[in-house]
């Protein structure tokens, strides 16, 4: 029988499919038990989601892994490189929180285009502030999506639905998705120039780390406003709040940090700043479909 530690917490409805179908499953506690690296021995499989940290140590000190499941998206928490080199498979679930990121997106994009989180804090404080709130539209408007895989993809649909303009950038299938989507291909100054709503799906990587920064910030408009629910270190933070104060941009949606939780909370608390703790994939229907699949991943691989 296969042995897997579930290291951070996924669905009930997938903990009882994987134990129906002869999976060991022991769960960790981070308070209680001790470091991964002394954890990992005796497990054939490990799960994990963003909160666990699979390093080159923890590979090492397994003494039969040989798969890590990622209930979600990213894998910027697992050392790929570690795990080729000692032949443990990495598995995930990228198709599960599609939906629930770019509904996301356009959460934070109608809260900044209309100022509500500023609008409701007044109303709260029995301010009645209708002229001062005024906002804008995103009708016609032009949105740029930088990595067009499935969340890009889906956010452009999204984006079409609205009438909004749709400028594509990034992926190995680029053109085609674009043609599909009616999606207008740029390069990546075309879409800092030309966008009014700048939304980041490109995943974690050393060629992405910092890919907006002062130089991008530069290239925007001044009315326009970023979006990253993608991961934290893809935006440089100081040249952020830097093109805020500065009025390079007009506002921004931070769904994702450098830190989680933010070790200097200055941009989460700007007032040109929509912010949220890593919220786009956290819906019950989202987390129910990374269950989902983590279940059958994991059982198809030991089957």
């Amino acid at each position: 029988m296969a042995r897997v530690l579930v290291s951070d917490p996924i669905a009930d409805s997938a903990v009882k499919t994987i134990d129906d179908a002869g999976i060991e499953l022991v769960h960790r506690d981070h308070e209680k038990d001790g470091p991964l690296e002394e954890l990992i021995k005796g497990f054939d499989g490990i799960i994990v989601r963003s909160a666990t940290k699979v390093t080159r140590g923890v590979i090492q000190a397994a003494d039969q892994l040989k798969v890590i499941v990622r209930a979600g998206v990213g894998l910027d928490n697992v050392d790929l490189e570690a795990a080729k080199d000692n032949g443990v498979e990495v598995l995930n679930t990228p198709e599960a929180p599609t939906v629930s990121v770019a509904e996301m997106v356009f959460s934070l994009m109608f809260a900044l285009a209309r100022n509500v989180t500023q609008a409701d804090s007044s109303m709260k404080d029995e301010r009645w502030e209708k002229k001062k709130l005024r906002g804008v539209e995103l009708w016609k408007k032009n949105l740029g999506i930088a990595g067009f895989g499935r969340i890009g993809q889906e956010v452009a649909r999204m984006g079409k639905a609205f009438g909004m303009n749709i400028l594509s950038y990034g992926g190995s299938r680029l053109i085609e998705a674009s043609k599909k989507i009616g999606a207008s291909p740029v390069s990546l100054d075309e879409l800092l120039a030309q966008s009014d709503y700048l939304s980041l799906h490109v995943p974690m990587k050393s060629e992405t780390e910092g890919m907006i920064g002062s130089k991008e910030f530069k290239k925007m408009r001044e009315s326009a406003f970023l979006i990253n629910t993608a991961r934290g270190g893809v935006v440089d933070e100081e040249a952020l709040l830097a093109a805020l104060d500065q009025g390079q941009i007009a506002g921004a949606g931070v769904d994702v940090f450098e830190n989680e939780p933010p070790v200097d909370w200055a941009l989460a608390k700007h007032p040109k700043v929509v912010a949220t703790p890593h919220l786009a994939s956290s819906t019950f229907e989202a987390q129910n479909r990374v269950g989902e699949l983590t279940a059958e991943k994991i059982i198809d691989f030991f089957k």
